[in-house]
């Protein structure tokens, strides 16, 4: 398996955060899952595997980013603007911390505790993976009112290969959302799903493989949309979506937590098996 991080198109040199090993990244594997972990994009996730197949593209920013009224985008990959402060970066390989972790990491579990920075937030993002599943928790605090365009978390860029999706919620377990996600010209960029849903689920064909991302926990206040942007040939990247629009009052801490798991199935079986899924990852 060859993880390849393409160059900057200008010729500069990657970026590197003020933290973490002097590696340009770090691919752990669990299990069937494997997960890359890049220097050039805060130490957030770059590619997402199962079983050996890629599910997800390296073309693009995972993990949280805001979008601030004045300036646009600060987070992971987004370095346009200002590139988020890392505060602290913990690496775990079957519970025992690593303080040197190599290039690539082989155990049972992994996980990674990171703290940063981004204007008037801390932000605590803790990934992990076991039992092939990948377990994404993302904690916001800000002391005082932050106004907001949004803020997206658990980005996961799906292949563009990626041909459908499926969607629903627990309260309503016969009503789901699904379609067909196309390379037509009058489907490109569009957005599809945009509702509050329980849980979320894709199907790669290539591989034989999909992907069903579960919901664990949310705060009360600041909302959260699911949604699918289609960008063919690029990915089809899942976001969700909250604050749009709103101001993050003073005082605020909230937890979103997200696990996502996979499976092998056909055109034909996947969304029946999808479903089994994300009910055998229902919270009990």
């Amino acid at each position: 398996m060859v993880f390849a991080l393409a160059a900057p198109a200008s010729g500069k040199e990657p970026f590197k955060p003020n933290l973490g090993p002097e590696l340009p990244r770090i691919i752990v594997t669990c299990g069937d899952v494997t997960l890359l972990l890049r220097q050039a994009t805060q130490w957030t996730p770059g590619r997402i595997d199962f079983r050996g197949k890629a599910m997800t593209t390296e073309s693009s920013a995972y993990g949280t980013v805001f979008s601030f009224p004045d300036v646009g985008f600060i987070g992971t990959a987004h370095l346009e603007n200002e590139p988020e402060k890392l505060q602290s970066l913990k690496f775990f390989l079957d519970g025992i911390r690593i303080a040197d972790p190599t290039a690539e990491l082989t155990g049972g579990s992994f996980r990674l505790e990171r703290k940063s920075r981004i204007r008037a937030f801390d932000l605590t993002n803790v990934i992990e993976v076991r039992d092939n599943r990948l377990y994404e928790t993302t904690t916001v605090h800000t002391a005082e009112a932050v106004p907001l365009k949004l803020v997206y978390h658990f980005m996961h860029a799906w292949r563009p290969t990626v041909s459908g999706f499926l969607a629903g919620k627990d309260a309503a377990p016969d009503k789901v959302i699904s379609g067909a996600l196309r390379d037509d010209a009058e489907v490109l960029r569009k957005f599809y799903i945009n509702e509050n849903v329980d849980w979320m689920a894709v199907h790669e064909p290539q591989s034989g493989q999909f992907a069903v991302c579960r919901l664990l926990q949310v705060p009360a206040e600041g909302g959260h949309i699911s949604t699918i942007w289609n960008v063919p040939p690029t990915y089809r990247k899942y976001y969700l979506k909250c604050f749009e629009g709103k101001t993050v009052p003073a005082g605020f801490t909230g937890t979103w937590r997200m696990v996502t798991a996979f499976g092998g199935s056909s055109p034909e079986t996947w969304e029946a098996d999808a479903r089994s899924l994300a009910s055998e990852l229902k919270p009990r």
